[in-house]
């Protein structure tokens, strides 16, 4: 069959699946190896699922958030109440009689929904979930004593309720596999300035000074985590009190929302906590943990659905959090940007680590691959942070790339306007050293935004001081807390939060950024490629963004009202 015939063919068939019912006709079902099948789930099992029911005016929402997100706009700044969001975007009355409806008809009575009333998250058993969800087979999967259940088959419902309905939570999305964050680099010992990345070499670097620390009463940041991931309050202490040295700062985290689980402390988490609380020092954190109550949720979707439902949240959120595009669904993803938006127009600004395996690579079969991009790395509506090292490991020096620093542009989402321009001029410049165009989409939104140090950071967990741990899951709360320090100097001058931060990022054109121009990152070991992704250039690049925090530069321009 010629490309063509296939194309004609794959498209009459999802058109049909759409047709048929199938709310997430491109989602990928298949269960990964790493997970171990247990069996099929009782049918008297109670699963909880969360219905994203549609949303009204979102195209009124976009075009908002441009606007108190665009600092040459009348209304910059002039960020949304949760109720406003709510009265913007809350489900019709017939989309919320009908979903209720149809629930109530299948015996399904106990739900609970939000403040915005575009999420219901419901009990049932399993026997009436697959009844309700026609196709849906649940079983029980295991991986590192991590359980969930999932369906094995996609779902489908009634047509009249389908255009009422995004998508169902708790069928198909597995966590993706816990980040590696040891590149295995052994140091040795070195008359160097420094043996790794502690917040002293990072407030060195980015010239933050004993000052640069919070003293607004109404600010506030957090890092979320989903991975089963805790953090240890006593080795928050321990790392503050070994690192913290020379700068005013807490060593508790004033709010965990969520429950902790029991164990060792996470890697993931003690790295985030500690480093958001490191140069976003002095300011109150709080600590979302997401292990779900239930083995059918979706813990990263149970974040998004919280969001929904606080109207009072911190200013910032740093998440070290990310999937393949290709194994989501567009129906979910595109939601997803929703509650992106519904957050960015209330004032919060959303990092997120850009991910740690470069450009990523895909085998489409034939001796063919091409990039992969990440989400919600590749989201339009979140500002992504790629990471640096020290072009000498043991000196406070200038940065290249991290050979890991995840970028490049995204298969699902258009590019924004308002990084047209900055993208096509660097596709225009950097033309001769680009990868073949085959590999990646040149109009998908490209990412990341920004960067900051992600090698070679000292981190306490369950204790003990270790060393060599590395990733944008360091970077990104780095860039968070920073950024934390500049809204409580805008809060104190009485200015709003900084809230959806890339429209005002990429005006800058890279001021008061340090630009990184050197090194490239990782993407396919084939023989076109070989395993070179994207690299650094002058200005803008999809591997390191705009660069690396001048702080002090930055604090300057983004307090410039």
């Amino acid at each position: 069959m010629n490309t063509l015939l296939l194309t004609l063919s794959l498209s009459v068939l999802f058109s049909s699946l759409v047709q048929s019912g199938y709310l997430e006709y491109d989602q990928d079902v298949l269960i990964p190896d790493d997970w171990t099948h247990v069996g099929r789930v009782e049918p008297t099992e109670e699963l909880e699922l969360t219905f994203a029911l549609k949303q009204q005016n979102v195209d009124l929402l976009e075009e908002k958030l441009r606007l108190v997100s665009d600092p040459d706009s009348a209304q910059y700044g002039k960020h949304l109440t949760l109720e406003e969001v709510s009265t913007l975007i809350c489900p019709s009355d017939l989309t919320q009689k009908v979903v209720r409806g149809w629930l109530q008809s299948h015996g399904i009575t106990n739900c609970l929904t939000v403040h915005t009333q575009d999420f219901l998250q419901c009990t049932m058993t399993a026997e009436v979930a697959e009844t309700l969800l026609s196709g849906s087979k649940f079983h029980r999967y295991t991986r590192d004593g991590q359980t969930l259940v999932r369906s094995s088959a996609p779902y489908f419902v009634h047509d009249d309720v389908h255009q009422h309905l995004d998508f169902v939570g708790g069928l198909h999305r597995l966590p993706p596999k816990g980040l590696d964050l040891s590149k295995g680099r052994k140091l040795k010992k070195s008359a160097g300035v420094h043996l790794g990345v502690t917040p002293a070499v990072l407030r060195a670097r980015y010239n933050m000074t004993v000052t640069d620390v919070g003293k607004a009463q109404n600010n506030s940041q957090a890092v979320a985590q989903f991975l089963e991931q805790y953090y240890s309050p006593a080795d928050l202490a321990e790392f503050m009190s070994i690192y913290g040295r020379g700068f005013l700062h807490h060593s508790q985290v004033d709010r965990v929302v969520g429950t902790q689980g029991a164990g060792k402390a996470g890697l993931e988490a003690s790295l985030d906590i500690e480093y958001i609380m490191s140069t976003g020092a002095n300011i109150s954190t709080w600590f979302f943990t997401n292990p779900g109550r239930h083995e059918s949720q979706e813990p990263f979707l149970q974040w998004m659905v919280l969001l929904s439902n606080m109207s009072d949240l911190p200013w910032v959120h740093t998440v070290s959090y990310g999937d393949d595009e290709d194994s989501l669904s567009a129906a979910y993803m595109t939601r997803i940007n929703t509650e992106f938006m519904k957050a960015g127009v209330r004032g919060i600004s959303l990092l997120f680590a850009s991910g740690d395996s470069g450009a990523g690579c895909k085998h489409l079969g034939g001796g063919k691959n091409s990039f992969r991009p990440s989400f919600p790395a590749s989201s339009p509506y979140v500002t992504t942070v790629g990471g640096t090292s020290f072009k000498n490991p043991f000196k406070i020096t200038y940065e290249v790339t991290d050979y890991i620093s995840g970028g490049g542009f995204s298969n699902v989402f258009k590019m924004p306007s308002y990084q047209t321009n900055t993208v096509e001029a660097y596709l225009k410049t950097a033309a001769s050293t680009l990868p073949p165009q085959s590999y990646y989409n040149t109009s998908g939104r490209a990412y990341p935004d920004i960067a900051a140090l992600s090698d070679n950071y000292w981190v306490v967990s369950n204790r003990v001081p270790i060393p060599w741990v590395s990733g944008t899951s360091a970077s990104t709360p780095v860039v968070g807390g920073m950024l934390s320090v500049i809204n409580d100097q805008r809060l104190l001058k009485g200015l709003p939060a900084l809230g959806f931060l890339n429209p005002r990022l990429y005006k800058l054109k890279g001021q008061a950024l340090f630009d990184v121009t050197e090194g490239c990152h990782l993407s396919c070991l084939d023989e076109k490629v070989q395993g070179k992704g994207f690299c650094a250039t002058p200005s803008w690049d999809p591997v390191t963004g705009w660069g690396t925090p001048n702080y002090p530069e930055l604090q300057a321009v983004l307090l410039a009202d």
